[in-house]
């Protein structure tokens, strides 16, 4: 091996030397540093699941635009929402705090007082713009960092979607009328096909209103685009070229698993929409609307794309794109509908991450490591040259989108505190590989192997071969929820019966995060 030769410089060479270092590191012009800066456009869907994605060999679902993207960049098959239902994870989502740091650990809201996402970027020199569904927080008009907003969403009277929809279609009497007139719900499996033209569906809209954005906004500042959508969320309503296209297929059955009371459950439906025994026609027609909404909200999304690419590159600067979901939709399976479930349909995400060539990300990466929505905003902020705001409990996913071995964590844990019903509260773990569930209210457990068992059709804890595997996992959850205010633990026992509040507290220190108040609007 060849040693380095040191070579001392005249003296009057040193003075250049460090001129020309300094102008390399430090006198670059200011625009050149900015160029460096990775333009980002943020899609987020609403209510979709991990496993819809035609990339994965979904049976029915076709989503070309997204399979792209993860063929461009990564794929991370074990995403998963901690607290799976809108506002708990999308305060994880703005701030990278797990809910047990936040303190938000249901379906409940609370001024952010933390650092988030937006603000830091717009902090760090960024125009931050949120196009869409608005993040759910508290209080709702506030920005949370974002410069401007234009807000669409389908049960929102006045915001610019319904505006615009007023004028366009007065008939309708906005968005909120047209769901009743239609006679799909706000959160129910209801499916009809939209009655409108195509360009006056929120998808379009929102699509054509972050295109419009993309050449308004001057490109000498690096960008930090939201196009937030509230499909596949219900109402279940896409276009009826996409319904009728999926009513007239085979679609796949739900996921069945026999560890479920299968008799106790109605197709009726209990009151909050949560367990349902979803079967025939009905399912069929929900499922057509789902899917529908997600194969349109692919077809849409292909010009924004292709033009915020052509706009960072007009602009010599990188561009990332990431796409993923606050939650995912049980729709049937296990006789669940909606969300608030550790089970892979409610909690598992897609998670995609794609970026301009000399950003080194490894082209076509699929990963199992849990990852979560908390990984976000680290990793966002890593590419951007900001720090960190401390506590920060996501970890930057880019040393794995480089192609380095990284252990990203050892193991997840989401929970969510009672929101349709007492018995509905979890609390779980995963490595990517098993899953364990624990239900607070009676200390039901559930295991289950996702490599082996996908849908989570057989539980392991019901399996006495397995008592020695389940007892492990126990362990961990004993330890992970040792020191936690509700007092599931003692440090030795997982102890059931205890109050759950879907606000706590804050784990690390009390502020004024402490005083809060249930948000009341639909989700």
């Amino acid at each position: 091996m060849k040693r380095h030769m040191m070579v001392r410089l005249r003296p009057r060479l040193e003075p250049l030397l460090v001129l020309f270092t300094g102008l390399i590191l430090f006198g670059a012009p200011a625009a050149r540093a900015e160029a460096l800066k990775p333009d980002i456009l943020f899609l987020m869907p609403d209510q979709m699941r991990g496993d819809c994605l035609s990339l994965l060999g979904h049976p029915v679902v076709r989503t070309p635009q997204l399979d792209k993207l993860a063929q461009e960049g990564a794929l991370f098959r074990r995403a998963y929402s901690t607290c799976p239902s809108c506002i708990p994870a999308r305060h994880s989502l703005l701030t990278g705090l797990f809910p047990a740091t936040s303190g938000v650990v249901g379906y409940a809201a609370r001024p952010i007082t933390y650092p988030t996402l937006p603000k830091m970027l717009s902090d760090t020199g960024y125009t931050t713009l949120l196009v869409g569904r608005y993040m759910h927080q508290k209080p709702a008009e506030e920005s949370y960092g974002y410069q401007k907003e234009i807000r669409g969403s389908t049960y929102v009277a006045g915001d610019d979607y319904d505006t615009f929809l007023k004028q366009a279609a007065p008939e309708t009497g906005g968005i909120r009328s047209l769901v009743a007139k239609l006679g799909v719900s706000f959160n129910g499996w209801q499916a009809k096909p939209w009655p409108l033209a195509d360009d006056l569906h929120p998808t379009a809209w929102i699509v054509r209103q972050a295109r419009k954005t993309l050449t308004e906004v001057p490109a000498e500042k690096p960008l930090f685009l939201t196009t937030s959508f509230f499909s596949p969320h219900p109402p279940l309503f896409p276009p009826k070229r996409y319904f009728d296209a999926y009513m007239a297929r085979k679609l796949p059955a739900p996921a069945h698993g026999d560890w479920v009371d299968w008799q106790a459950l109605s197709p009726v439906g209990d009151k909050v929409g949560h367990r349902v025994l979803l079967e025939g026609d009905t399912l069929h027609a929900t499922e057509a609307g789902y899917f529908g909404l997600i194969q349109y909200l692919d077809e849409q999304i292909a010009p924004l794309i292709t033009e915020f690419k052509e706009r960072s590159r007009k602009a010599k600067r990188p561009w990332v794109i990431v796409f993923t979901s606050d939650h995912g939709e049980m729709l049937g399976d296990h006789g669940f509908f909606r969300k608030c479930e550790p089970f892979e349909g409610a909690a598992n995400i897609p998670f995609l991450i794609a970026g301009s060539p000399e950003l080194g990300f490894k082209p076509g990466l699929r990963s199992l490591q849990p990852v979560c929505l908390e990984d976000v905003m680290p990793t966002l902020l890593e590419l951007a040259g900001a720090t960190c705001p401390k506590p920060m409990d996501g970890v930057s996913l880019l040393p794995v989108l480089r192609g380095k071995k990284q252990v990203v964590r050892e193991c997840l844990h989401s929970e969510h505190a009672p929101c349709y019903s007492q018995q509905q509260a979890f609390h779980a773990l995963t490595d990517g590989q098993f899953k364990y569930i624990w239900r607070p209210l009676d200390g039901t457990e559930h295991l289950f192997d996702l490599a082996k068992d996908p849908h989570e059709e057989h539980d392991l804890a019901k399996v006495a071969s397995q008592s020695a595997l389940v007892q492990q996992w126990r362990a961990r959850l004993v330890t992970k929820l040792a020191k936690r205010p509700e007092g599931f633990s003692d440090g030795t026992s997982l102890i059931p019966g205890r109050p759950y509040p879907p606000l706590q507290e804050r784990l690390k220190g009390k502020g004024p995060n402490s005083k809060a108040a249930l948000l009341d609007q639909s989700e």
